[in-house]
């Protein structure tokens, strides 16, 4: 096994969830099983707690993990399913080790940082790192590890403790540290700056870990004098220098680690059984980047939600539909807009707000109403699926998003003025949304119906289901502790909202289709988290679809696809049984 450490150093936020799925996906195009690993210095168990605004969204695994947003990056650039042991966090090294000292596993000894929280640091990482997550189920080679924070950070000093001491556990052969700095240039003089760079790679000196390679990350290309600058102070060869500037796509970060030599670094480095060249594989990743930047067709997507002052909230969402926006050659403009700006409290308060939401509402070619929790901003998202249905906009809603859909279809098309969801009114005389009471003990993590489950399509005349292969059944994550209420759905059904998806036991609703509708879809289910840049979500890419006008051609032509094959493959049948006969005769 392989391993590699990814630090960070002068700021937080730097990009080490980019580089570390970067160098994952240049080493599996070499041919190489990689695994990932996050570490998260906080105290938290799980990120499942977390306001968006804390640390962005609450990314969901197939075993229900809820862990930090870049194991959504490792898992879209490497296309592997990982698991929540492959999220680390102190709290769950602490409540480890307290476990066992609860257990009597230490045998009367002082419990400390060192040697039994740093010892439990590593025998995690060699545990994990033998997991496997490609669908081969082959043990990974390579373990990319991202240690979060930055260097210097009093919470992280166990950790980089351990990763001391574990580099000689692994020999120099396995082992390599990459650390990501920052290289500034302020407006006032125009250069860029090296200092913060060497004050970080002292600091990480001075911890015990010396870098092997520097990724410098910077708003504009850097100079080669910066370069030969960093390389003289940092005591590390030039070549081991390497510049990540900002570009106009994260695809493009691959190429440029590829161009500037890594992988015969690596090669060398960790003594690697590979060509000095990439396989096909990066070969795709460099022409999705060019096709990316030479788009010139736009599809505007609003993106109705609450969390909209920092796009992290919806990092998945936002990939998901940039993913099924490249696959049918069209630029994303994705459009936030804060939900309770649409509401009518805010015309009072702030007229210029209230209706420029609504000007980005009306102007937008297809609605997106995200998860999410709590009352606030409700009645704005209810406006805008009011809206999507009326004017025959298409509408995609995700968990919260379709759960709101059927209340305001409640509302408007069965007049049923008090329809809501127990979770934001209990004494509600039409309950359409209600709790899942094995899911809701009182405590709040980890404890909602999460991870991977199975939705089985009842009819074959759904959109939804051709968009996914005309599967009978698809497996998708889920996080939710509310469900519509089967026993109201006949009455919806009457009217045209037809619940086309349920669970295997067919008593929780996971798919909503509107009939005479462009495409107002609604899922249970978050598609995001399965999305992949060469492999787009169904949902979301029937969004797109609609919102282009392209979606009926689209499924006619998978359709035909379907029919041809068919028809070739009975051709086939048909063409060796004669052959048969006539051999026999």
């Amino acid at each position: 096994m392989k391993y590699i450490l990814v630090t960070g150093g002068v700021i937080s936020g730097i990009g080490k969830g980019i580089i570390a799925s970067s160098i994952g996906t240049i080493l599996k195009s070499c041919g190489l099983r990689v695994t990932a690993i996050k570490i998260d210095p906080y105290i938290n168990i799980d990120a499942g707690t977390f306001s968006p605004y804390e640390h962005g969204e609450v990314f969901v695994l197939n075993d229900g993990g809820e862990v930090d947003l870049d194991l959504g990056n490792y898992e879209r650039f490497l296309d592997i399913n990982l698991y929540k042991d492959n999220n680390i966090t102190t709290g769950k090294i602490y409540q480890h080790v307290i476990n066992k000292e609860r257990h009597g596993d230490y045998l009367g000894k002082t419990v400390q940082v060192v040697p039994h929280i740093t010892d439990a640091v590593q025998e995690w990482v060699m545990n994990q790192a033998k997991v496997p997550v490609d669908d081969d189920r082959k043990e990974p080679q390579i373990c990319v590890i991202e240690l979060g924070g930055t260097i210097g950070d009093i919470e992280g000093m166990p950790f980089v403790e351990a990763f001391r001491q574990f580099q000689f556990k692994a020999r120099r052969e396995n082992f390599c540290n990459i650390h990501v700095s920052l290289v500034p240039q302020p407006n006032a003089t125009g250069e860029q700056k090296t200092k913060p760079t060497q004050n970080s790679v002292r600091a990480l000196r001075g911890l015990g870990l010396s870098p092997d390679l520097i990724v410098c990350r910077s708003a504009k290309p850097i100079e080669m004098a910066v370069k030969e600058k960093i390389s003289m102070f940092c005591h590390v060869e030039p070549e081991q220098v390497i510049f990540i500037h900002d570009v106009s796509s994260t695809y493009r970060v691959p190429i440029l680690l590829e161009e500037q030599g890594i992988i015969k670094y690596f090669k060398q480095r960790l003594n690697l059984p590979i060509d000095d060249q990439p396989s096909d594989l990066l070969m795709k990743w460099k022409k999705m980047a060019d096709r990316y930047e030479r788009l010139l067709k736009v599809c505007s997507i609003a993106l109705v939600g609450k969390y909209t002052k920092l796009s992290d909230c919806y990092a998945s969402v936002f990939k998901a539909l940039e993913h099924s926006a490249l696959a049918i050659n069209h630029k994303l403009d994705l459009m936030y807009i804060d939900s309770t700006e649409l509401e009518r409290s805010t015309e009072a308060e702030n007229s210029v707000k209230y209706h420029q939401a609504w000007h980005k509402l009306c102007k937008a070619d297809g609605i997106l109403v995200p998860g999410g929790f709590g009352i606030r901003g409700t009645e704005g998202k209810l406006q805008a699926i009011s809206w999507a249905r009326t004017k025959k906009k298409p509408f995609l809603g995700v968990c919260l998003g379709m759960q709101l859909a059927v209340v305001e279809f409640a509302r408007n098309c069965l007049n049923w003025k008090d329809a809501n969801s127990t979770e934001f009114d209990p004494d509600t005389k039409n309950p359409v949304v209600i709790d899942m009471p094995e899911h809701n003990p009182g405590d709040m993590g980890g404890t909602m119906r999460l991870g991977r489950r199975r939705t089985v399509f009842k009819t074959e005349n759904s959109v939804l289901r051709k968009l996914y292969g005309d599967e009978m059944f698809v497996e998708e994550r889920h996080r939710h502790r509310y469900e519509v209420n089967p026993e109201l759905t006949h009455c919806f059904e009457e009217k045209g909202l037809k619940f086309v998806g349920h669970d295997t036991e067919g008593n929780r609703m996971e798919v909503i289709e509107l009939e005479n509708h462009p495409y107002f879809v609604g899922v249970q289910f978050h598609p995001e988290f399965s999305s992949r840049p060469m492999k787009p979500s169904p949902p979301y890419l029937g969004l797109l679809l609609a919102a282009t006008g392209t979606l009926n051609a689209y499924l006619q032509r998978g359709l035909t696809a379907t029919v041809t094959s068919v028809m070739t493959a009975l051709q086939r049948k048909s063409f060796l049984a004669q052959k048969q006969a006539e051999m026999i005769v």
